[in-house]
C-alpha cells in the first residue's frame, strides 16, 4: 500500500452515500435520482432528490433537501417536474416539485399506504396504488388496543386509484376487484394502463398468482389478460403492426430464471410468448421506450448488455456491451438516450448516461473519498466445474500483492439469491465484501456457481429442488483452482455469505472440515422450518424440493438442510441476523445455535435489534464489519502475512 493511501475504515464504509432509482426526462435532457446514506442515524432513512444534466454541461444539484424520506420520483410529460413520494408531510403522500426548485406541492392526504404512483400522458391525472383508508373500526380498534385479528385480515391490498390534480380527489378503479396491485405501465398515448396484480398481498401465495391486465381509466373496466409467471415485474408498452404488445418479466417456474414474455393485445386471445427461451444470457430488467420498442438489460457473465427488441423477428439484439454491473435502467421517450447505475471494478455505483449504443457518462459522484484508498487487485476468473461446466467469478488479493506473494488466506463469499450473481463491480458494501477482507489481508474468492444468472436459463434453474449440490462443488473446484495455482493456502481457508450464501456457508461446514472459520449471516440452517415461517413460504420449497407436511419423513429437504448435519460440524462459525428479518427470519439462527451448543461447536451468535434481511442501522453495520474482521482474523490470522 502506498505510503499517501488513506486507511479502509468502517466509518469510511457506512457514512457514505448511494444513488438509487434514475429516471431520465421524457425530453431525454435531465436524470433524477435519490440519494441516501448508506448507514441509517435516525429512526427513518432520510433520503434527497438529486437531478443531473445528461450533457453535463451543469454539475448536479439538489432538488429536495434530504430532510425526510424522498423517493420514487417519476417525470411530468413535460419534463418540467418531478413528482415524487415522501413522509414530509407526517405520512407518506404524494408530492410534486418544479425542476428549478423551491417548495414542494402536497398533492394526496391519503391515510391508507401509498406504494406507487405514475404521471399520465394526460397531465391532469397521476395513476395512483394504494392501500384503503382505515375505518372507524379500525380506528376503534387501534385506540382500544384490541389487536387480534384471524388471519389474513391484517393484509392491506394495494388498489389502483386515479387521482385527478385539479381537485385531489383520488378514485378507485374497480375492475380489478379484490385483486392487490404490484405494478404499474402507462401505456404513452394514454389510452390504458397495464397493471400487474397478485391474488394477496403475500409473497406466498400472492408471487404465483400474478395476472396481467389492461385497464380502461374512463370506464373502469380492466382485461384480463390471464395467469402470468412467477414475481412478475417490469410491465413495458410497444408497438407492432400498428397494435399495441405489453412485454414482461417473469420466471417460469420459482428459482427458474427470468424470461421476457410479449403478448400481443389485437388478438382475439392473449397468448404469451417466450422470447428469450434459449439465449445465453438473463435478462434482468426492461425500459420502455415510448417511440420504439423496449430497451432491456441482460446480465451476461460478469458483465451487462443493453439489448433492444427487433419488432419484426420478436427477438433481442444486442446493443452494447457495458462492463461490469448496470442496473436501474430508464430510457427517454425516443429512445436515443438512456440513464442506469453502473459499477465496475475499482469505481463504486454511480449514475451514468448516454445514448444506448455508445458511451455512458457518470453523472454523480457520491463517495468522492474512496479514491483515496489503495484498493485490491481484482481479477476475472474462468475455470471448469468437475462436470466440464465453464464457471466464472472473481478474485480479490490484498493491496499492493500479486499471486506471486502467495499463497494467502482465503475467505470465500458466496452470494445469495441464488439467482443473483457476482458482476465485476466494486466490491465494497457495508456487509463484509471483497475489498473490505482484501484490505485486511485475505485473498477473497467470489464465485459463479450455478443457480445464479449470466448464462441463460438453464444455469439458472440447475439447483431448483437441489440447493447445496451442483453449486457446492462448482465453489470447491474454485477452490482447489486456487490452492494448485498457489494462491490460496489449504491451511488457511475461511467461507461466509449472508442469505442464501449464509445457507451455503453452513452446508459448507457440514460437508468439510477444510474450512478454519465460517460466517453465516441471515442463513438457512432448516428449509421445512422456511417454508414454515419465512415470507418466501411455498416458494422456498423450489430449492429444497419438499414441504414439511408432504407425509412423515424423512423428505428431500432435511437432506439439504445444515441443521441435519450439525454433529458433524468442527469449523468455528459465527452466525448473525436481524431480529425482525421476515425473509431469513431469525428462528433459523437461532436454531443452529441450539444444535451447535449441543454439540459443543465452537461459535457465536449475534442478534441486530429492529434489523430485517439486511442490516441499515449505522451502528450495526459498522459492528457487523469489525466483528466479520476480527472472526477471521482470530481464526486465520496467525499465519498471514499483513497488506501492503
Amino acid at each position: 500500500m502506498s505510503e499517501d493511501a488513506a486507511e479502509l475504515t468502517a466509518e469510511l464504509v457506512v457514512d457514505g452515500a448511494v444513488p438509487s432509482q434514475p429516471v431520465i426526462s421524457p425530453d431525454g435532457r435531465w436524470v433524477a435520482y435519490v440519494v441516501a446514506p448508506v448507514g441509517r442515524r435516525e429512526e427513518r432513512h432520510l433520503c434527497a432528490l438529486w437531478v443531473a444534466a445528461v450533457d453535463g454541461g451543469s454539475p448536479p444539484w439538489k432538488l429536495t433537501a434530504g430532510t425526510a424520506a424522498d423517493s420514487d420520483p417519476r417525470w411530468a410529460p413535460d419534463s418540467a417536474s418531478v413528482f415524487f413520494l415522501s413522509d414530509r408531510a407526517g405520512s407518506r403522500q404524494l408530492h410534486r416539485i418544479r425542476l428549478g426548485g423551491g417548495e414542494a406541492e402536497v398533492l394526496t392526504d391519503w391515510h391508507g399506504r401509498i406504494s406507487d404512483a405514475r404521471p399520465l400522458a394526460d397531465a391532469r391525472l397521476v395513476a395512483v396504488v394504494a392501500t384503503d383508508e382505515p375505518t372507524e373500526e379500525d380506528e376503534r380498534r387501534r385506540a382500544e388496543r384490541d389487536d387480534a385479528f384471524v388471519w389474513g385480515q391484517q393484509l392491506r391490498y394495494g388498489r389502483l386509484r386515479v387521482l385527478d390534480l385539479a381537485t385531489g380527489g383520488l378514485r378507485t378503479v374497480d375492475g380489478l376487484g379484490d385483486r392487490h396491485v404490484v405494478e404499474l405501465a402507462a401505456r404513452p398515448d394514454g389510452g390504458a394502463l397495464a397493471a400487474i396484480s397478485w391474488a394477496a398481498p403475500d409473497n406466498d401465495p400472492g408471487a404465483t398468482t400474478s395476472e396481467l391486465h389492461v385497464v380502461d381509466l374512463e370506464t373502469g373496466t380492466a382485461r384480463g389478460l390471464g395467469r402470468i409467471g412467477t414475481e412478475a415485474r417490469s410491465p413495458v408498452w410497444w408497438q407492432a403492426d400498428g397494435g399495441w404488445h405489453l412485454a414482461y418479466l417473469a420466471m417460469p417456474e420459482p428459482f427458474g430464471g427470468d424470461a421476457v414474455y410479449d403478448v400481443a393485445l389485437s388478438a382475439a386471445a392473449a397468448a404469451h410468448r417466450d422470447l428469450t427461451a434459449g439465449m445465453a444470457v438473463c435478462p434482468t430488467e426492461l425500459a420502455q421506450v415510448a417511440d420504439g420498442p423496449p430497451l432491456a438489460l441482460f446480465a451476461d457473465g460478469l458483465d451487462t448488455a443493453i439489448y433492444r427488441l427487433d419488432p419484426d423477428l420478436l427477438r433481442f439484439g444486442r446493443v452494447a456491451a457495458l462492463d461490469g454491473l448496470a442496473d436501474s435502467l430508464t430510457a427517454c421517450r425516443s429512445g436515443a438516450v438512456i440513464a442506469a447505475l453502473a459499477s465496475t471494478s475499482y469505481e463504486p455505483v454511480n449514475v451514468h448516461a448516454g445514448p444506448p449504443g455508445g458511451r455512458l457518462t457518470r453523472l454523480s459522484d457520491t463517495q468522492p473519498a474512496l479514491r483515496a484508498i489503495s484498493w485490491g487487485s481484482q481479477e476475472r476468473l474462468s475455470y471448469r466445474a468437475s462436470d466440464g461446466l465453464g464457471l466464472d467469478g472473481l478474485l480479490v488479493l490484498p493491496p499492493g500483492r500479486d499471486r506471486a506473494d502467495g499463497p494467502f488466506p482465503l475467505i470465500t463469499l458466496v452470494h445469495g439469491g441464488p439467482d443473483y450473481r457476482y458482476a465485476d463491480e466494486f466490491m465494497l458494501a457495508p456487509h463484509p465484501t471483497g475489498q473490505w477482507l482484501a484490505t485486511a489481508g485475505y485473498a477473497v474468492f467470489l464465485p459463479n456457481p450455478r443457480g445464479g444468472v449470466g448464462h441463460g436459463r438453464d444455469f439458472a434453474a440447475a439447483v431448483v429442488r437441489s440447493a447445496g449440490g451442483a453449486e457446492w462443488s462448482d465453489i470447491t473446484s474454485g477452490i482447489d483452482l486456487l490452492i494448485a495455482e498457489g494462491v490460496a493456502d489449504p491451511d488457511r481457508l475461511g467461507i461466509g455469505g449472508a442469505s442464501h450464501g449464509g445457507f451455503m456457508a453452513a452446508w459448507a461446514i457440514g460437508q468439510t472440515d477444510r474450512f478454519k472459520a465460517a460466517m453465516m449471516a441471515a442463513g438457512i440452517s432448516d428449509w421445512g422450518m422456511l417454508v414454515a415461517t419465512g415470507e418466501g413460504g411455498t416458494l422456498e420449497a423450489a430449492l429444497s424440493g419438499s414441504c414439511g407436511w408432504e407425509g412423515a419423513g424423512p423428505h428431500p429437504h432435511d437432506q439439504v438442510s445444515p441443521i441435519s448435519f450439525a454433529s458433524k460440524i468442527r469449523t468455528p462459525v459465527l452466525i448473525v441476523n436481524g431480529e425482525d428479518d421476515t425473509n431469513v427470519p431469525v428462528s433459523q439462527a437461532i436454531y443452529f445455535h441450539r444444535a451447535l451448543s449441543w454439540y459443543g461447536a465452537e461459535h457465536e451468535l449475534v442478534i441486530y435489534p429492529r434489523e430485517g434481511h439486511g442490516l441499515v442501522e449505522r451502528n450495526h453495520q459498522l459492528d457487523l464489519l469489525r466483528r466479520t474482521r476480527a472472526w477471521f482474523d482470530r481464526w486465520l490470522r496467525d499465519k498471514a502475512r499483513p497488506a501492503g
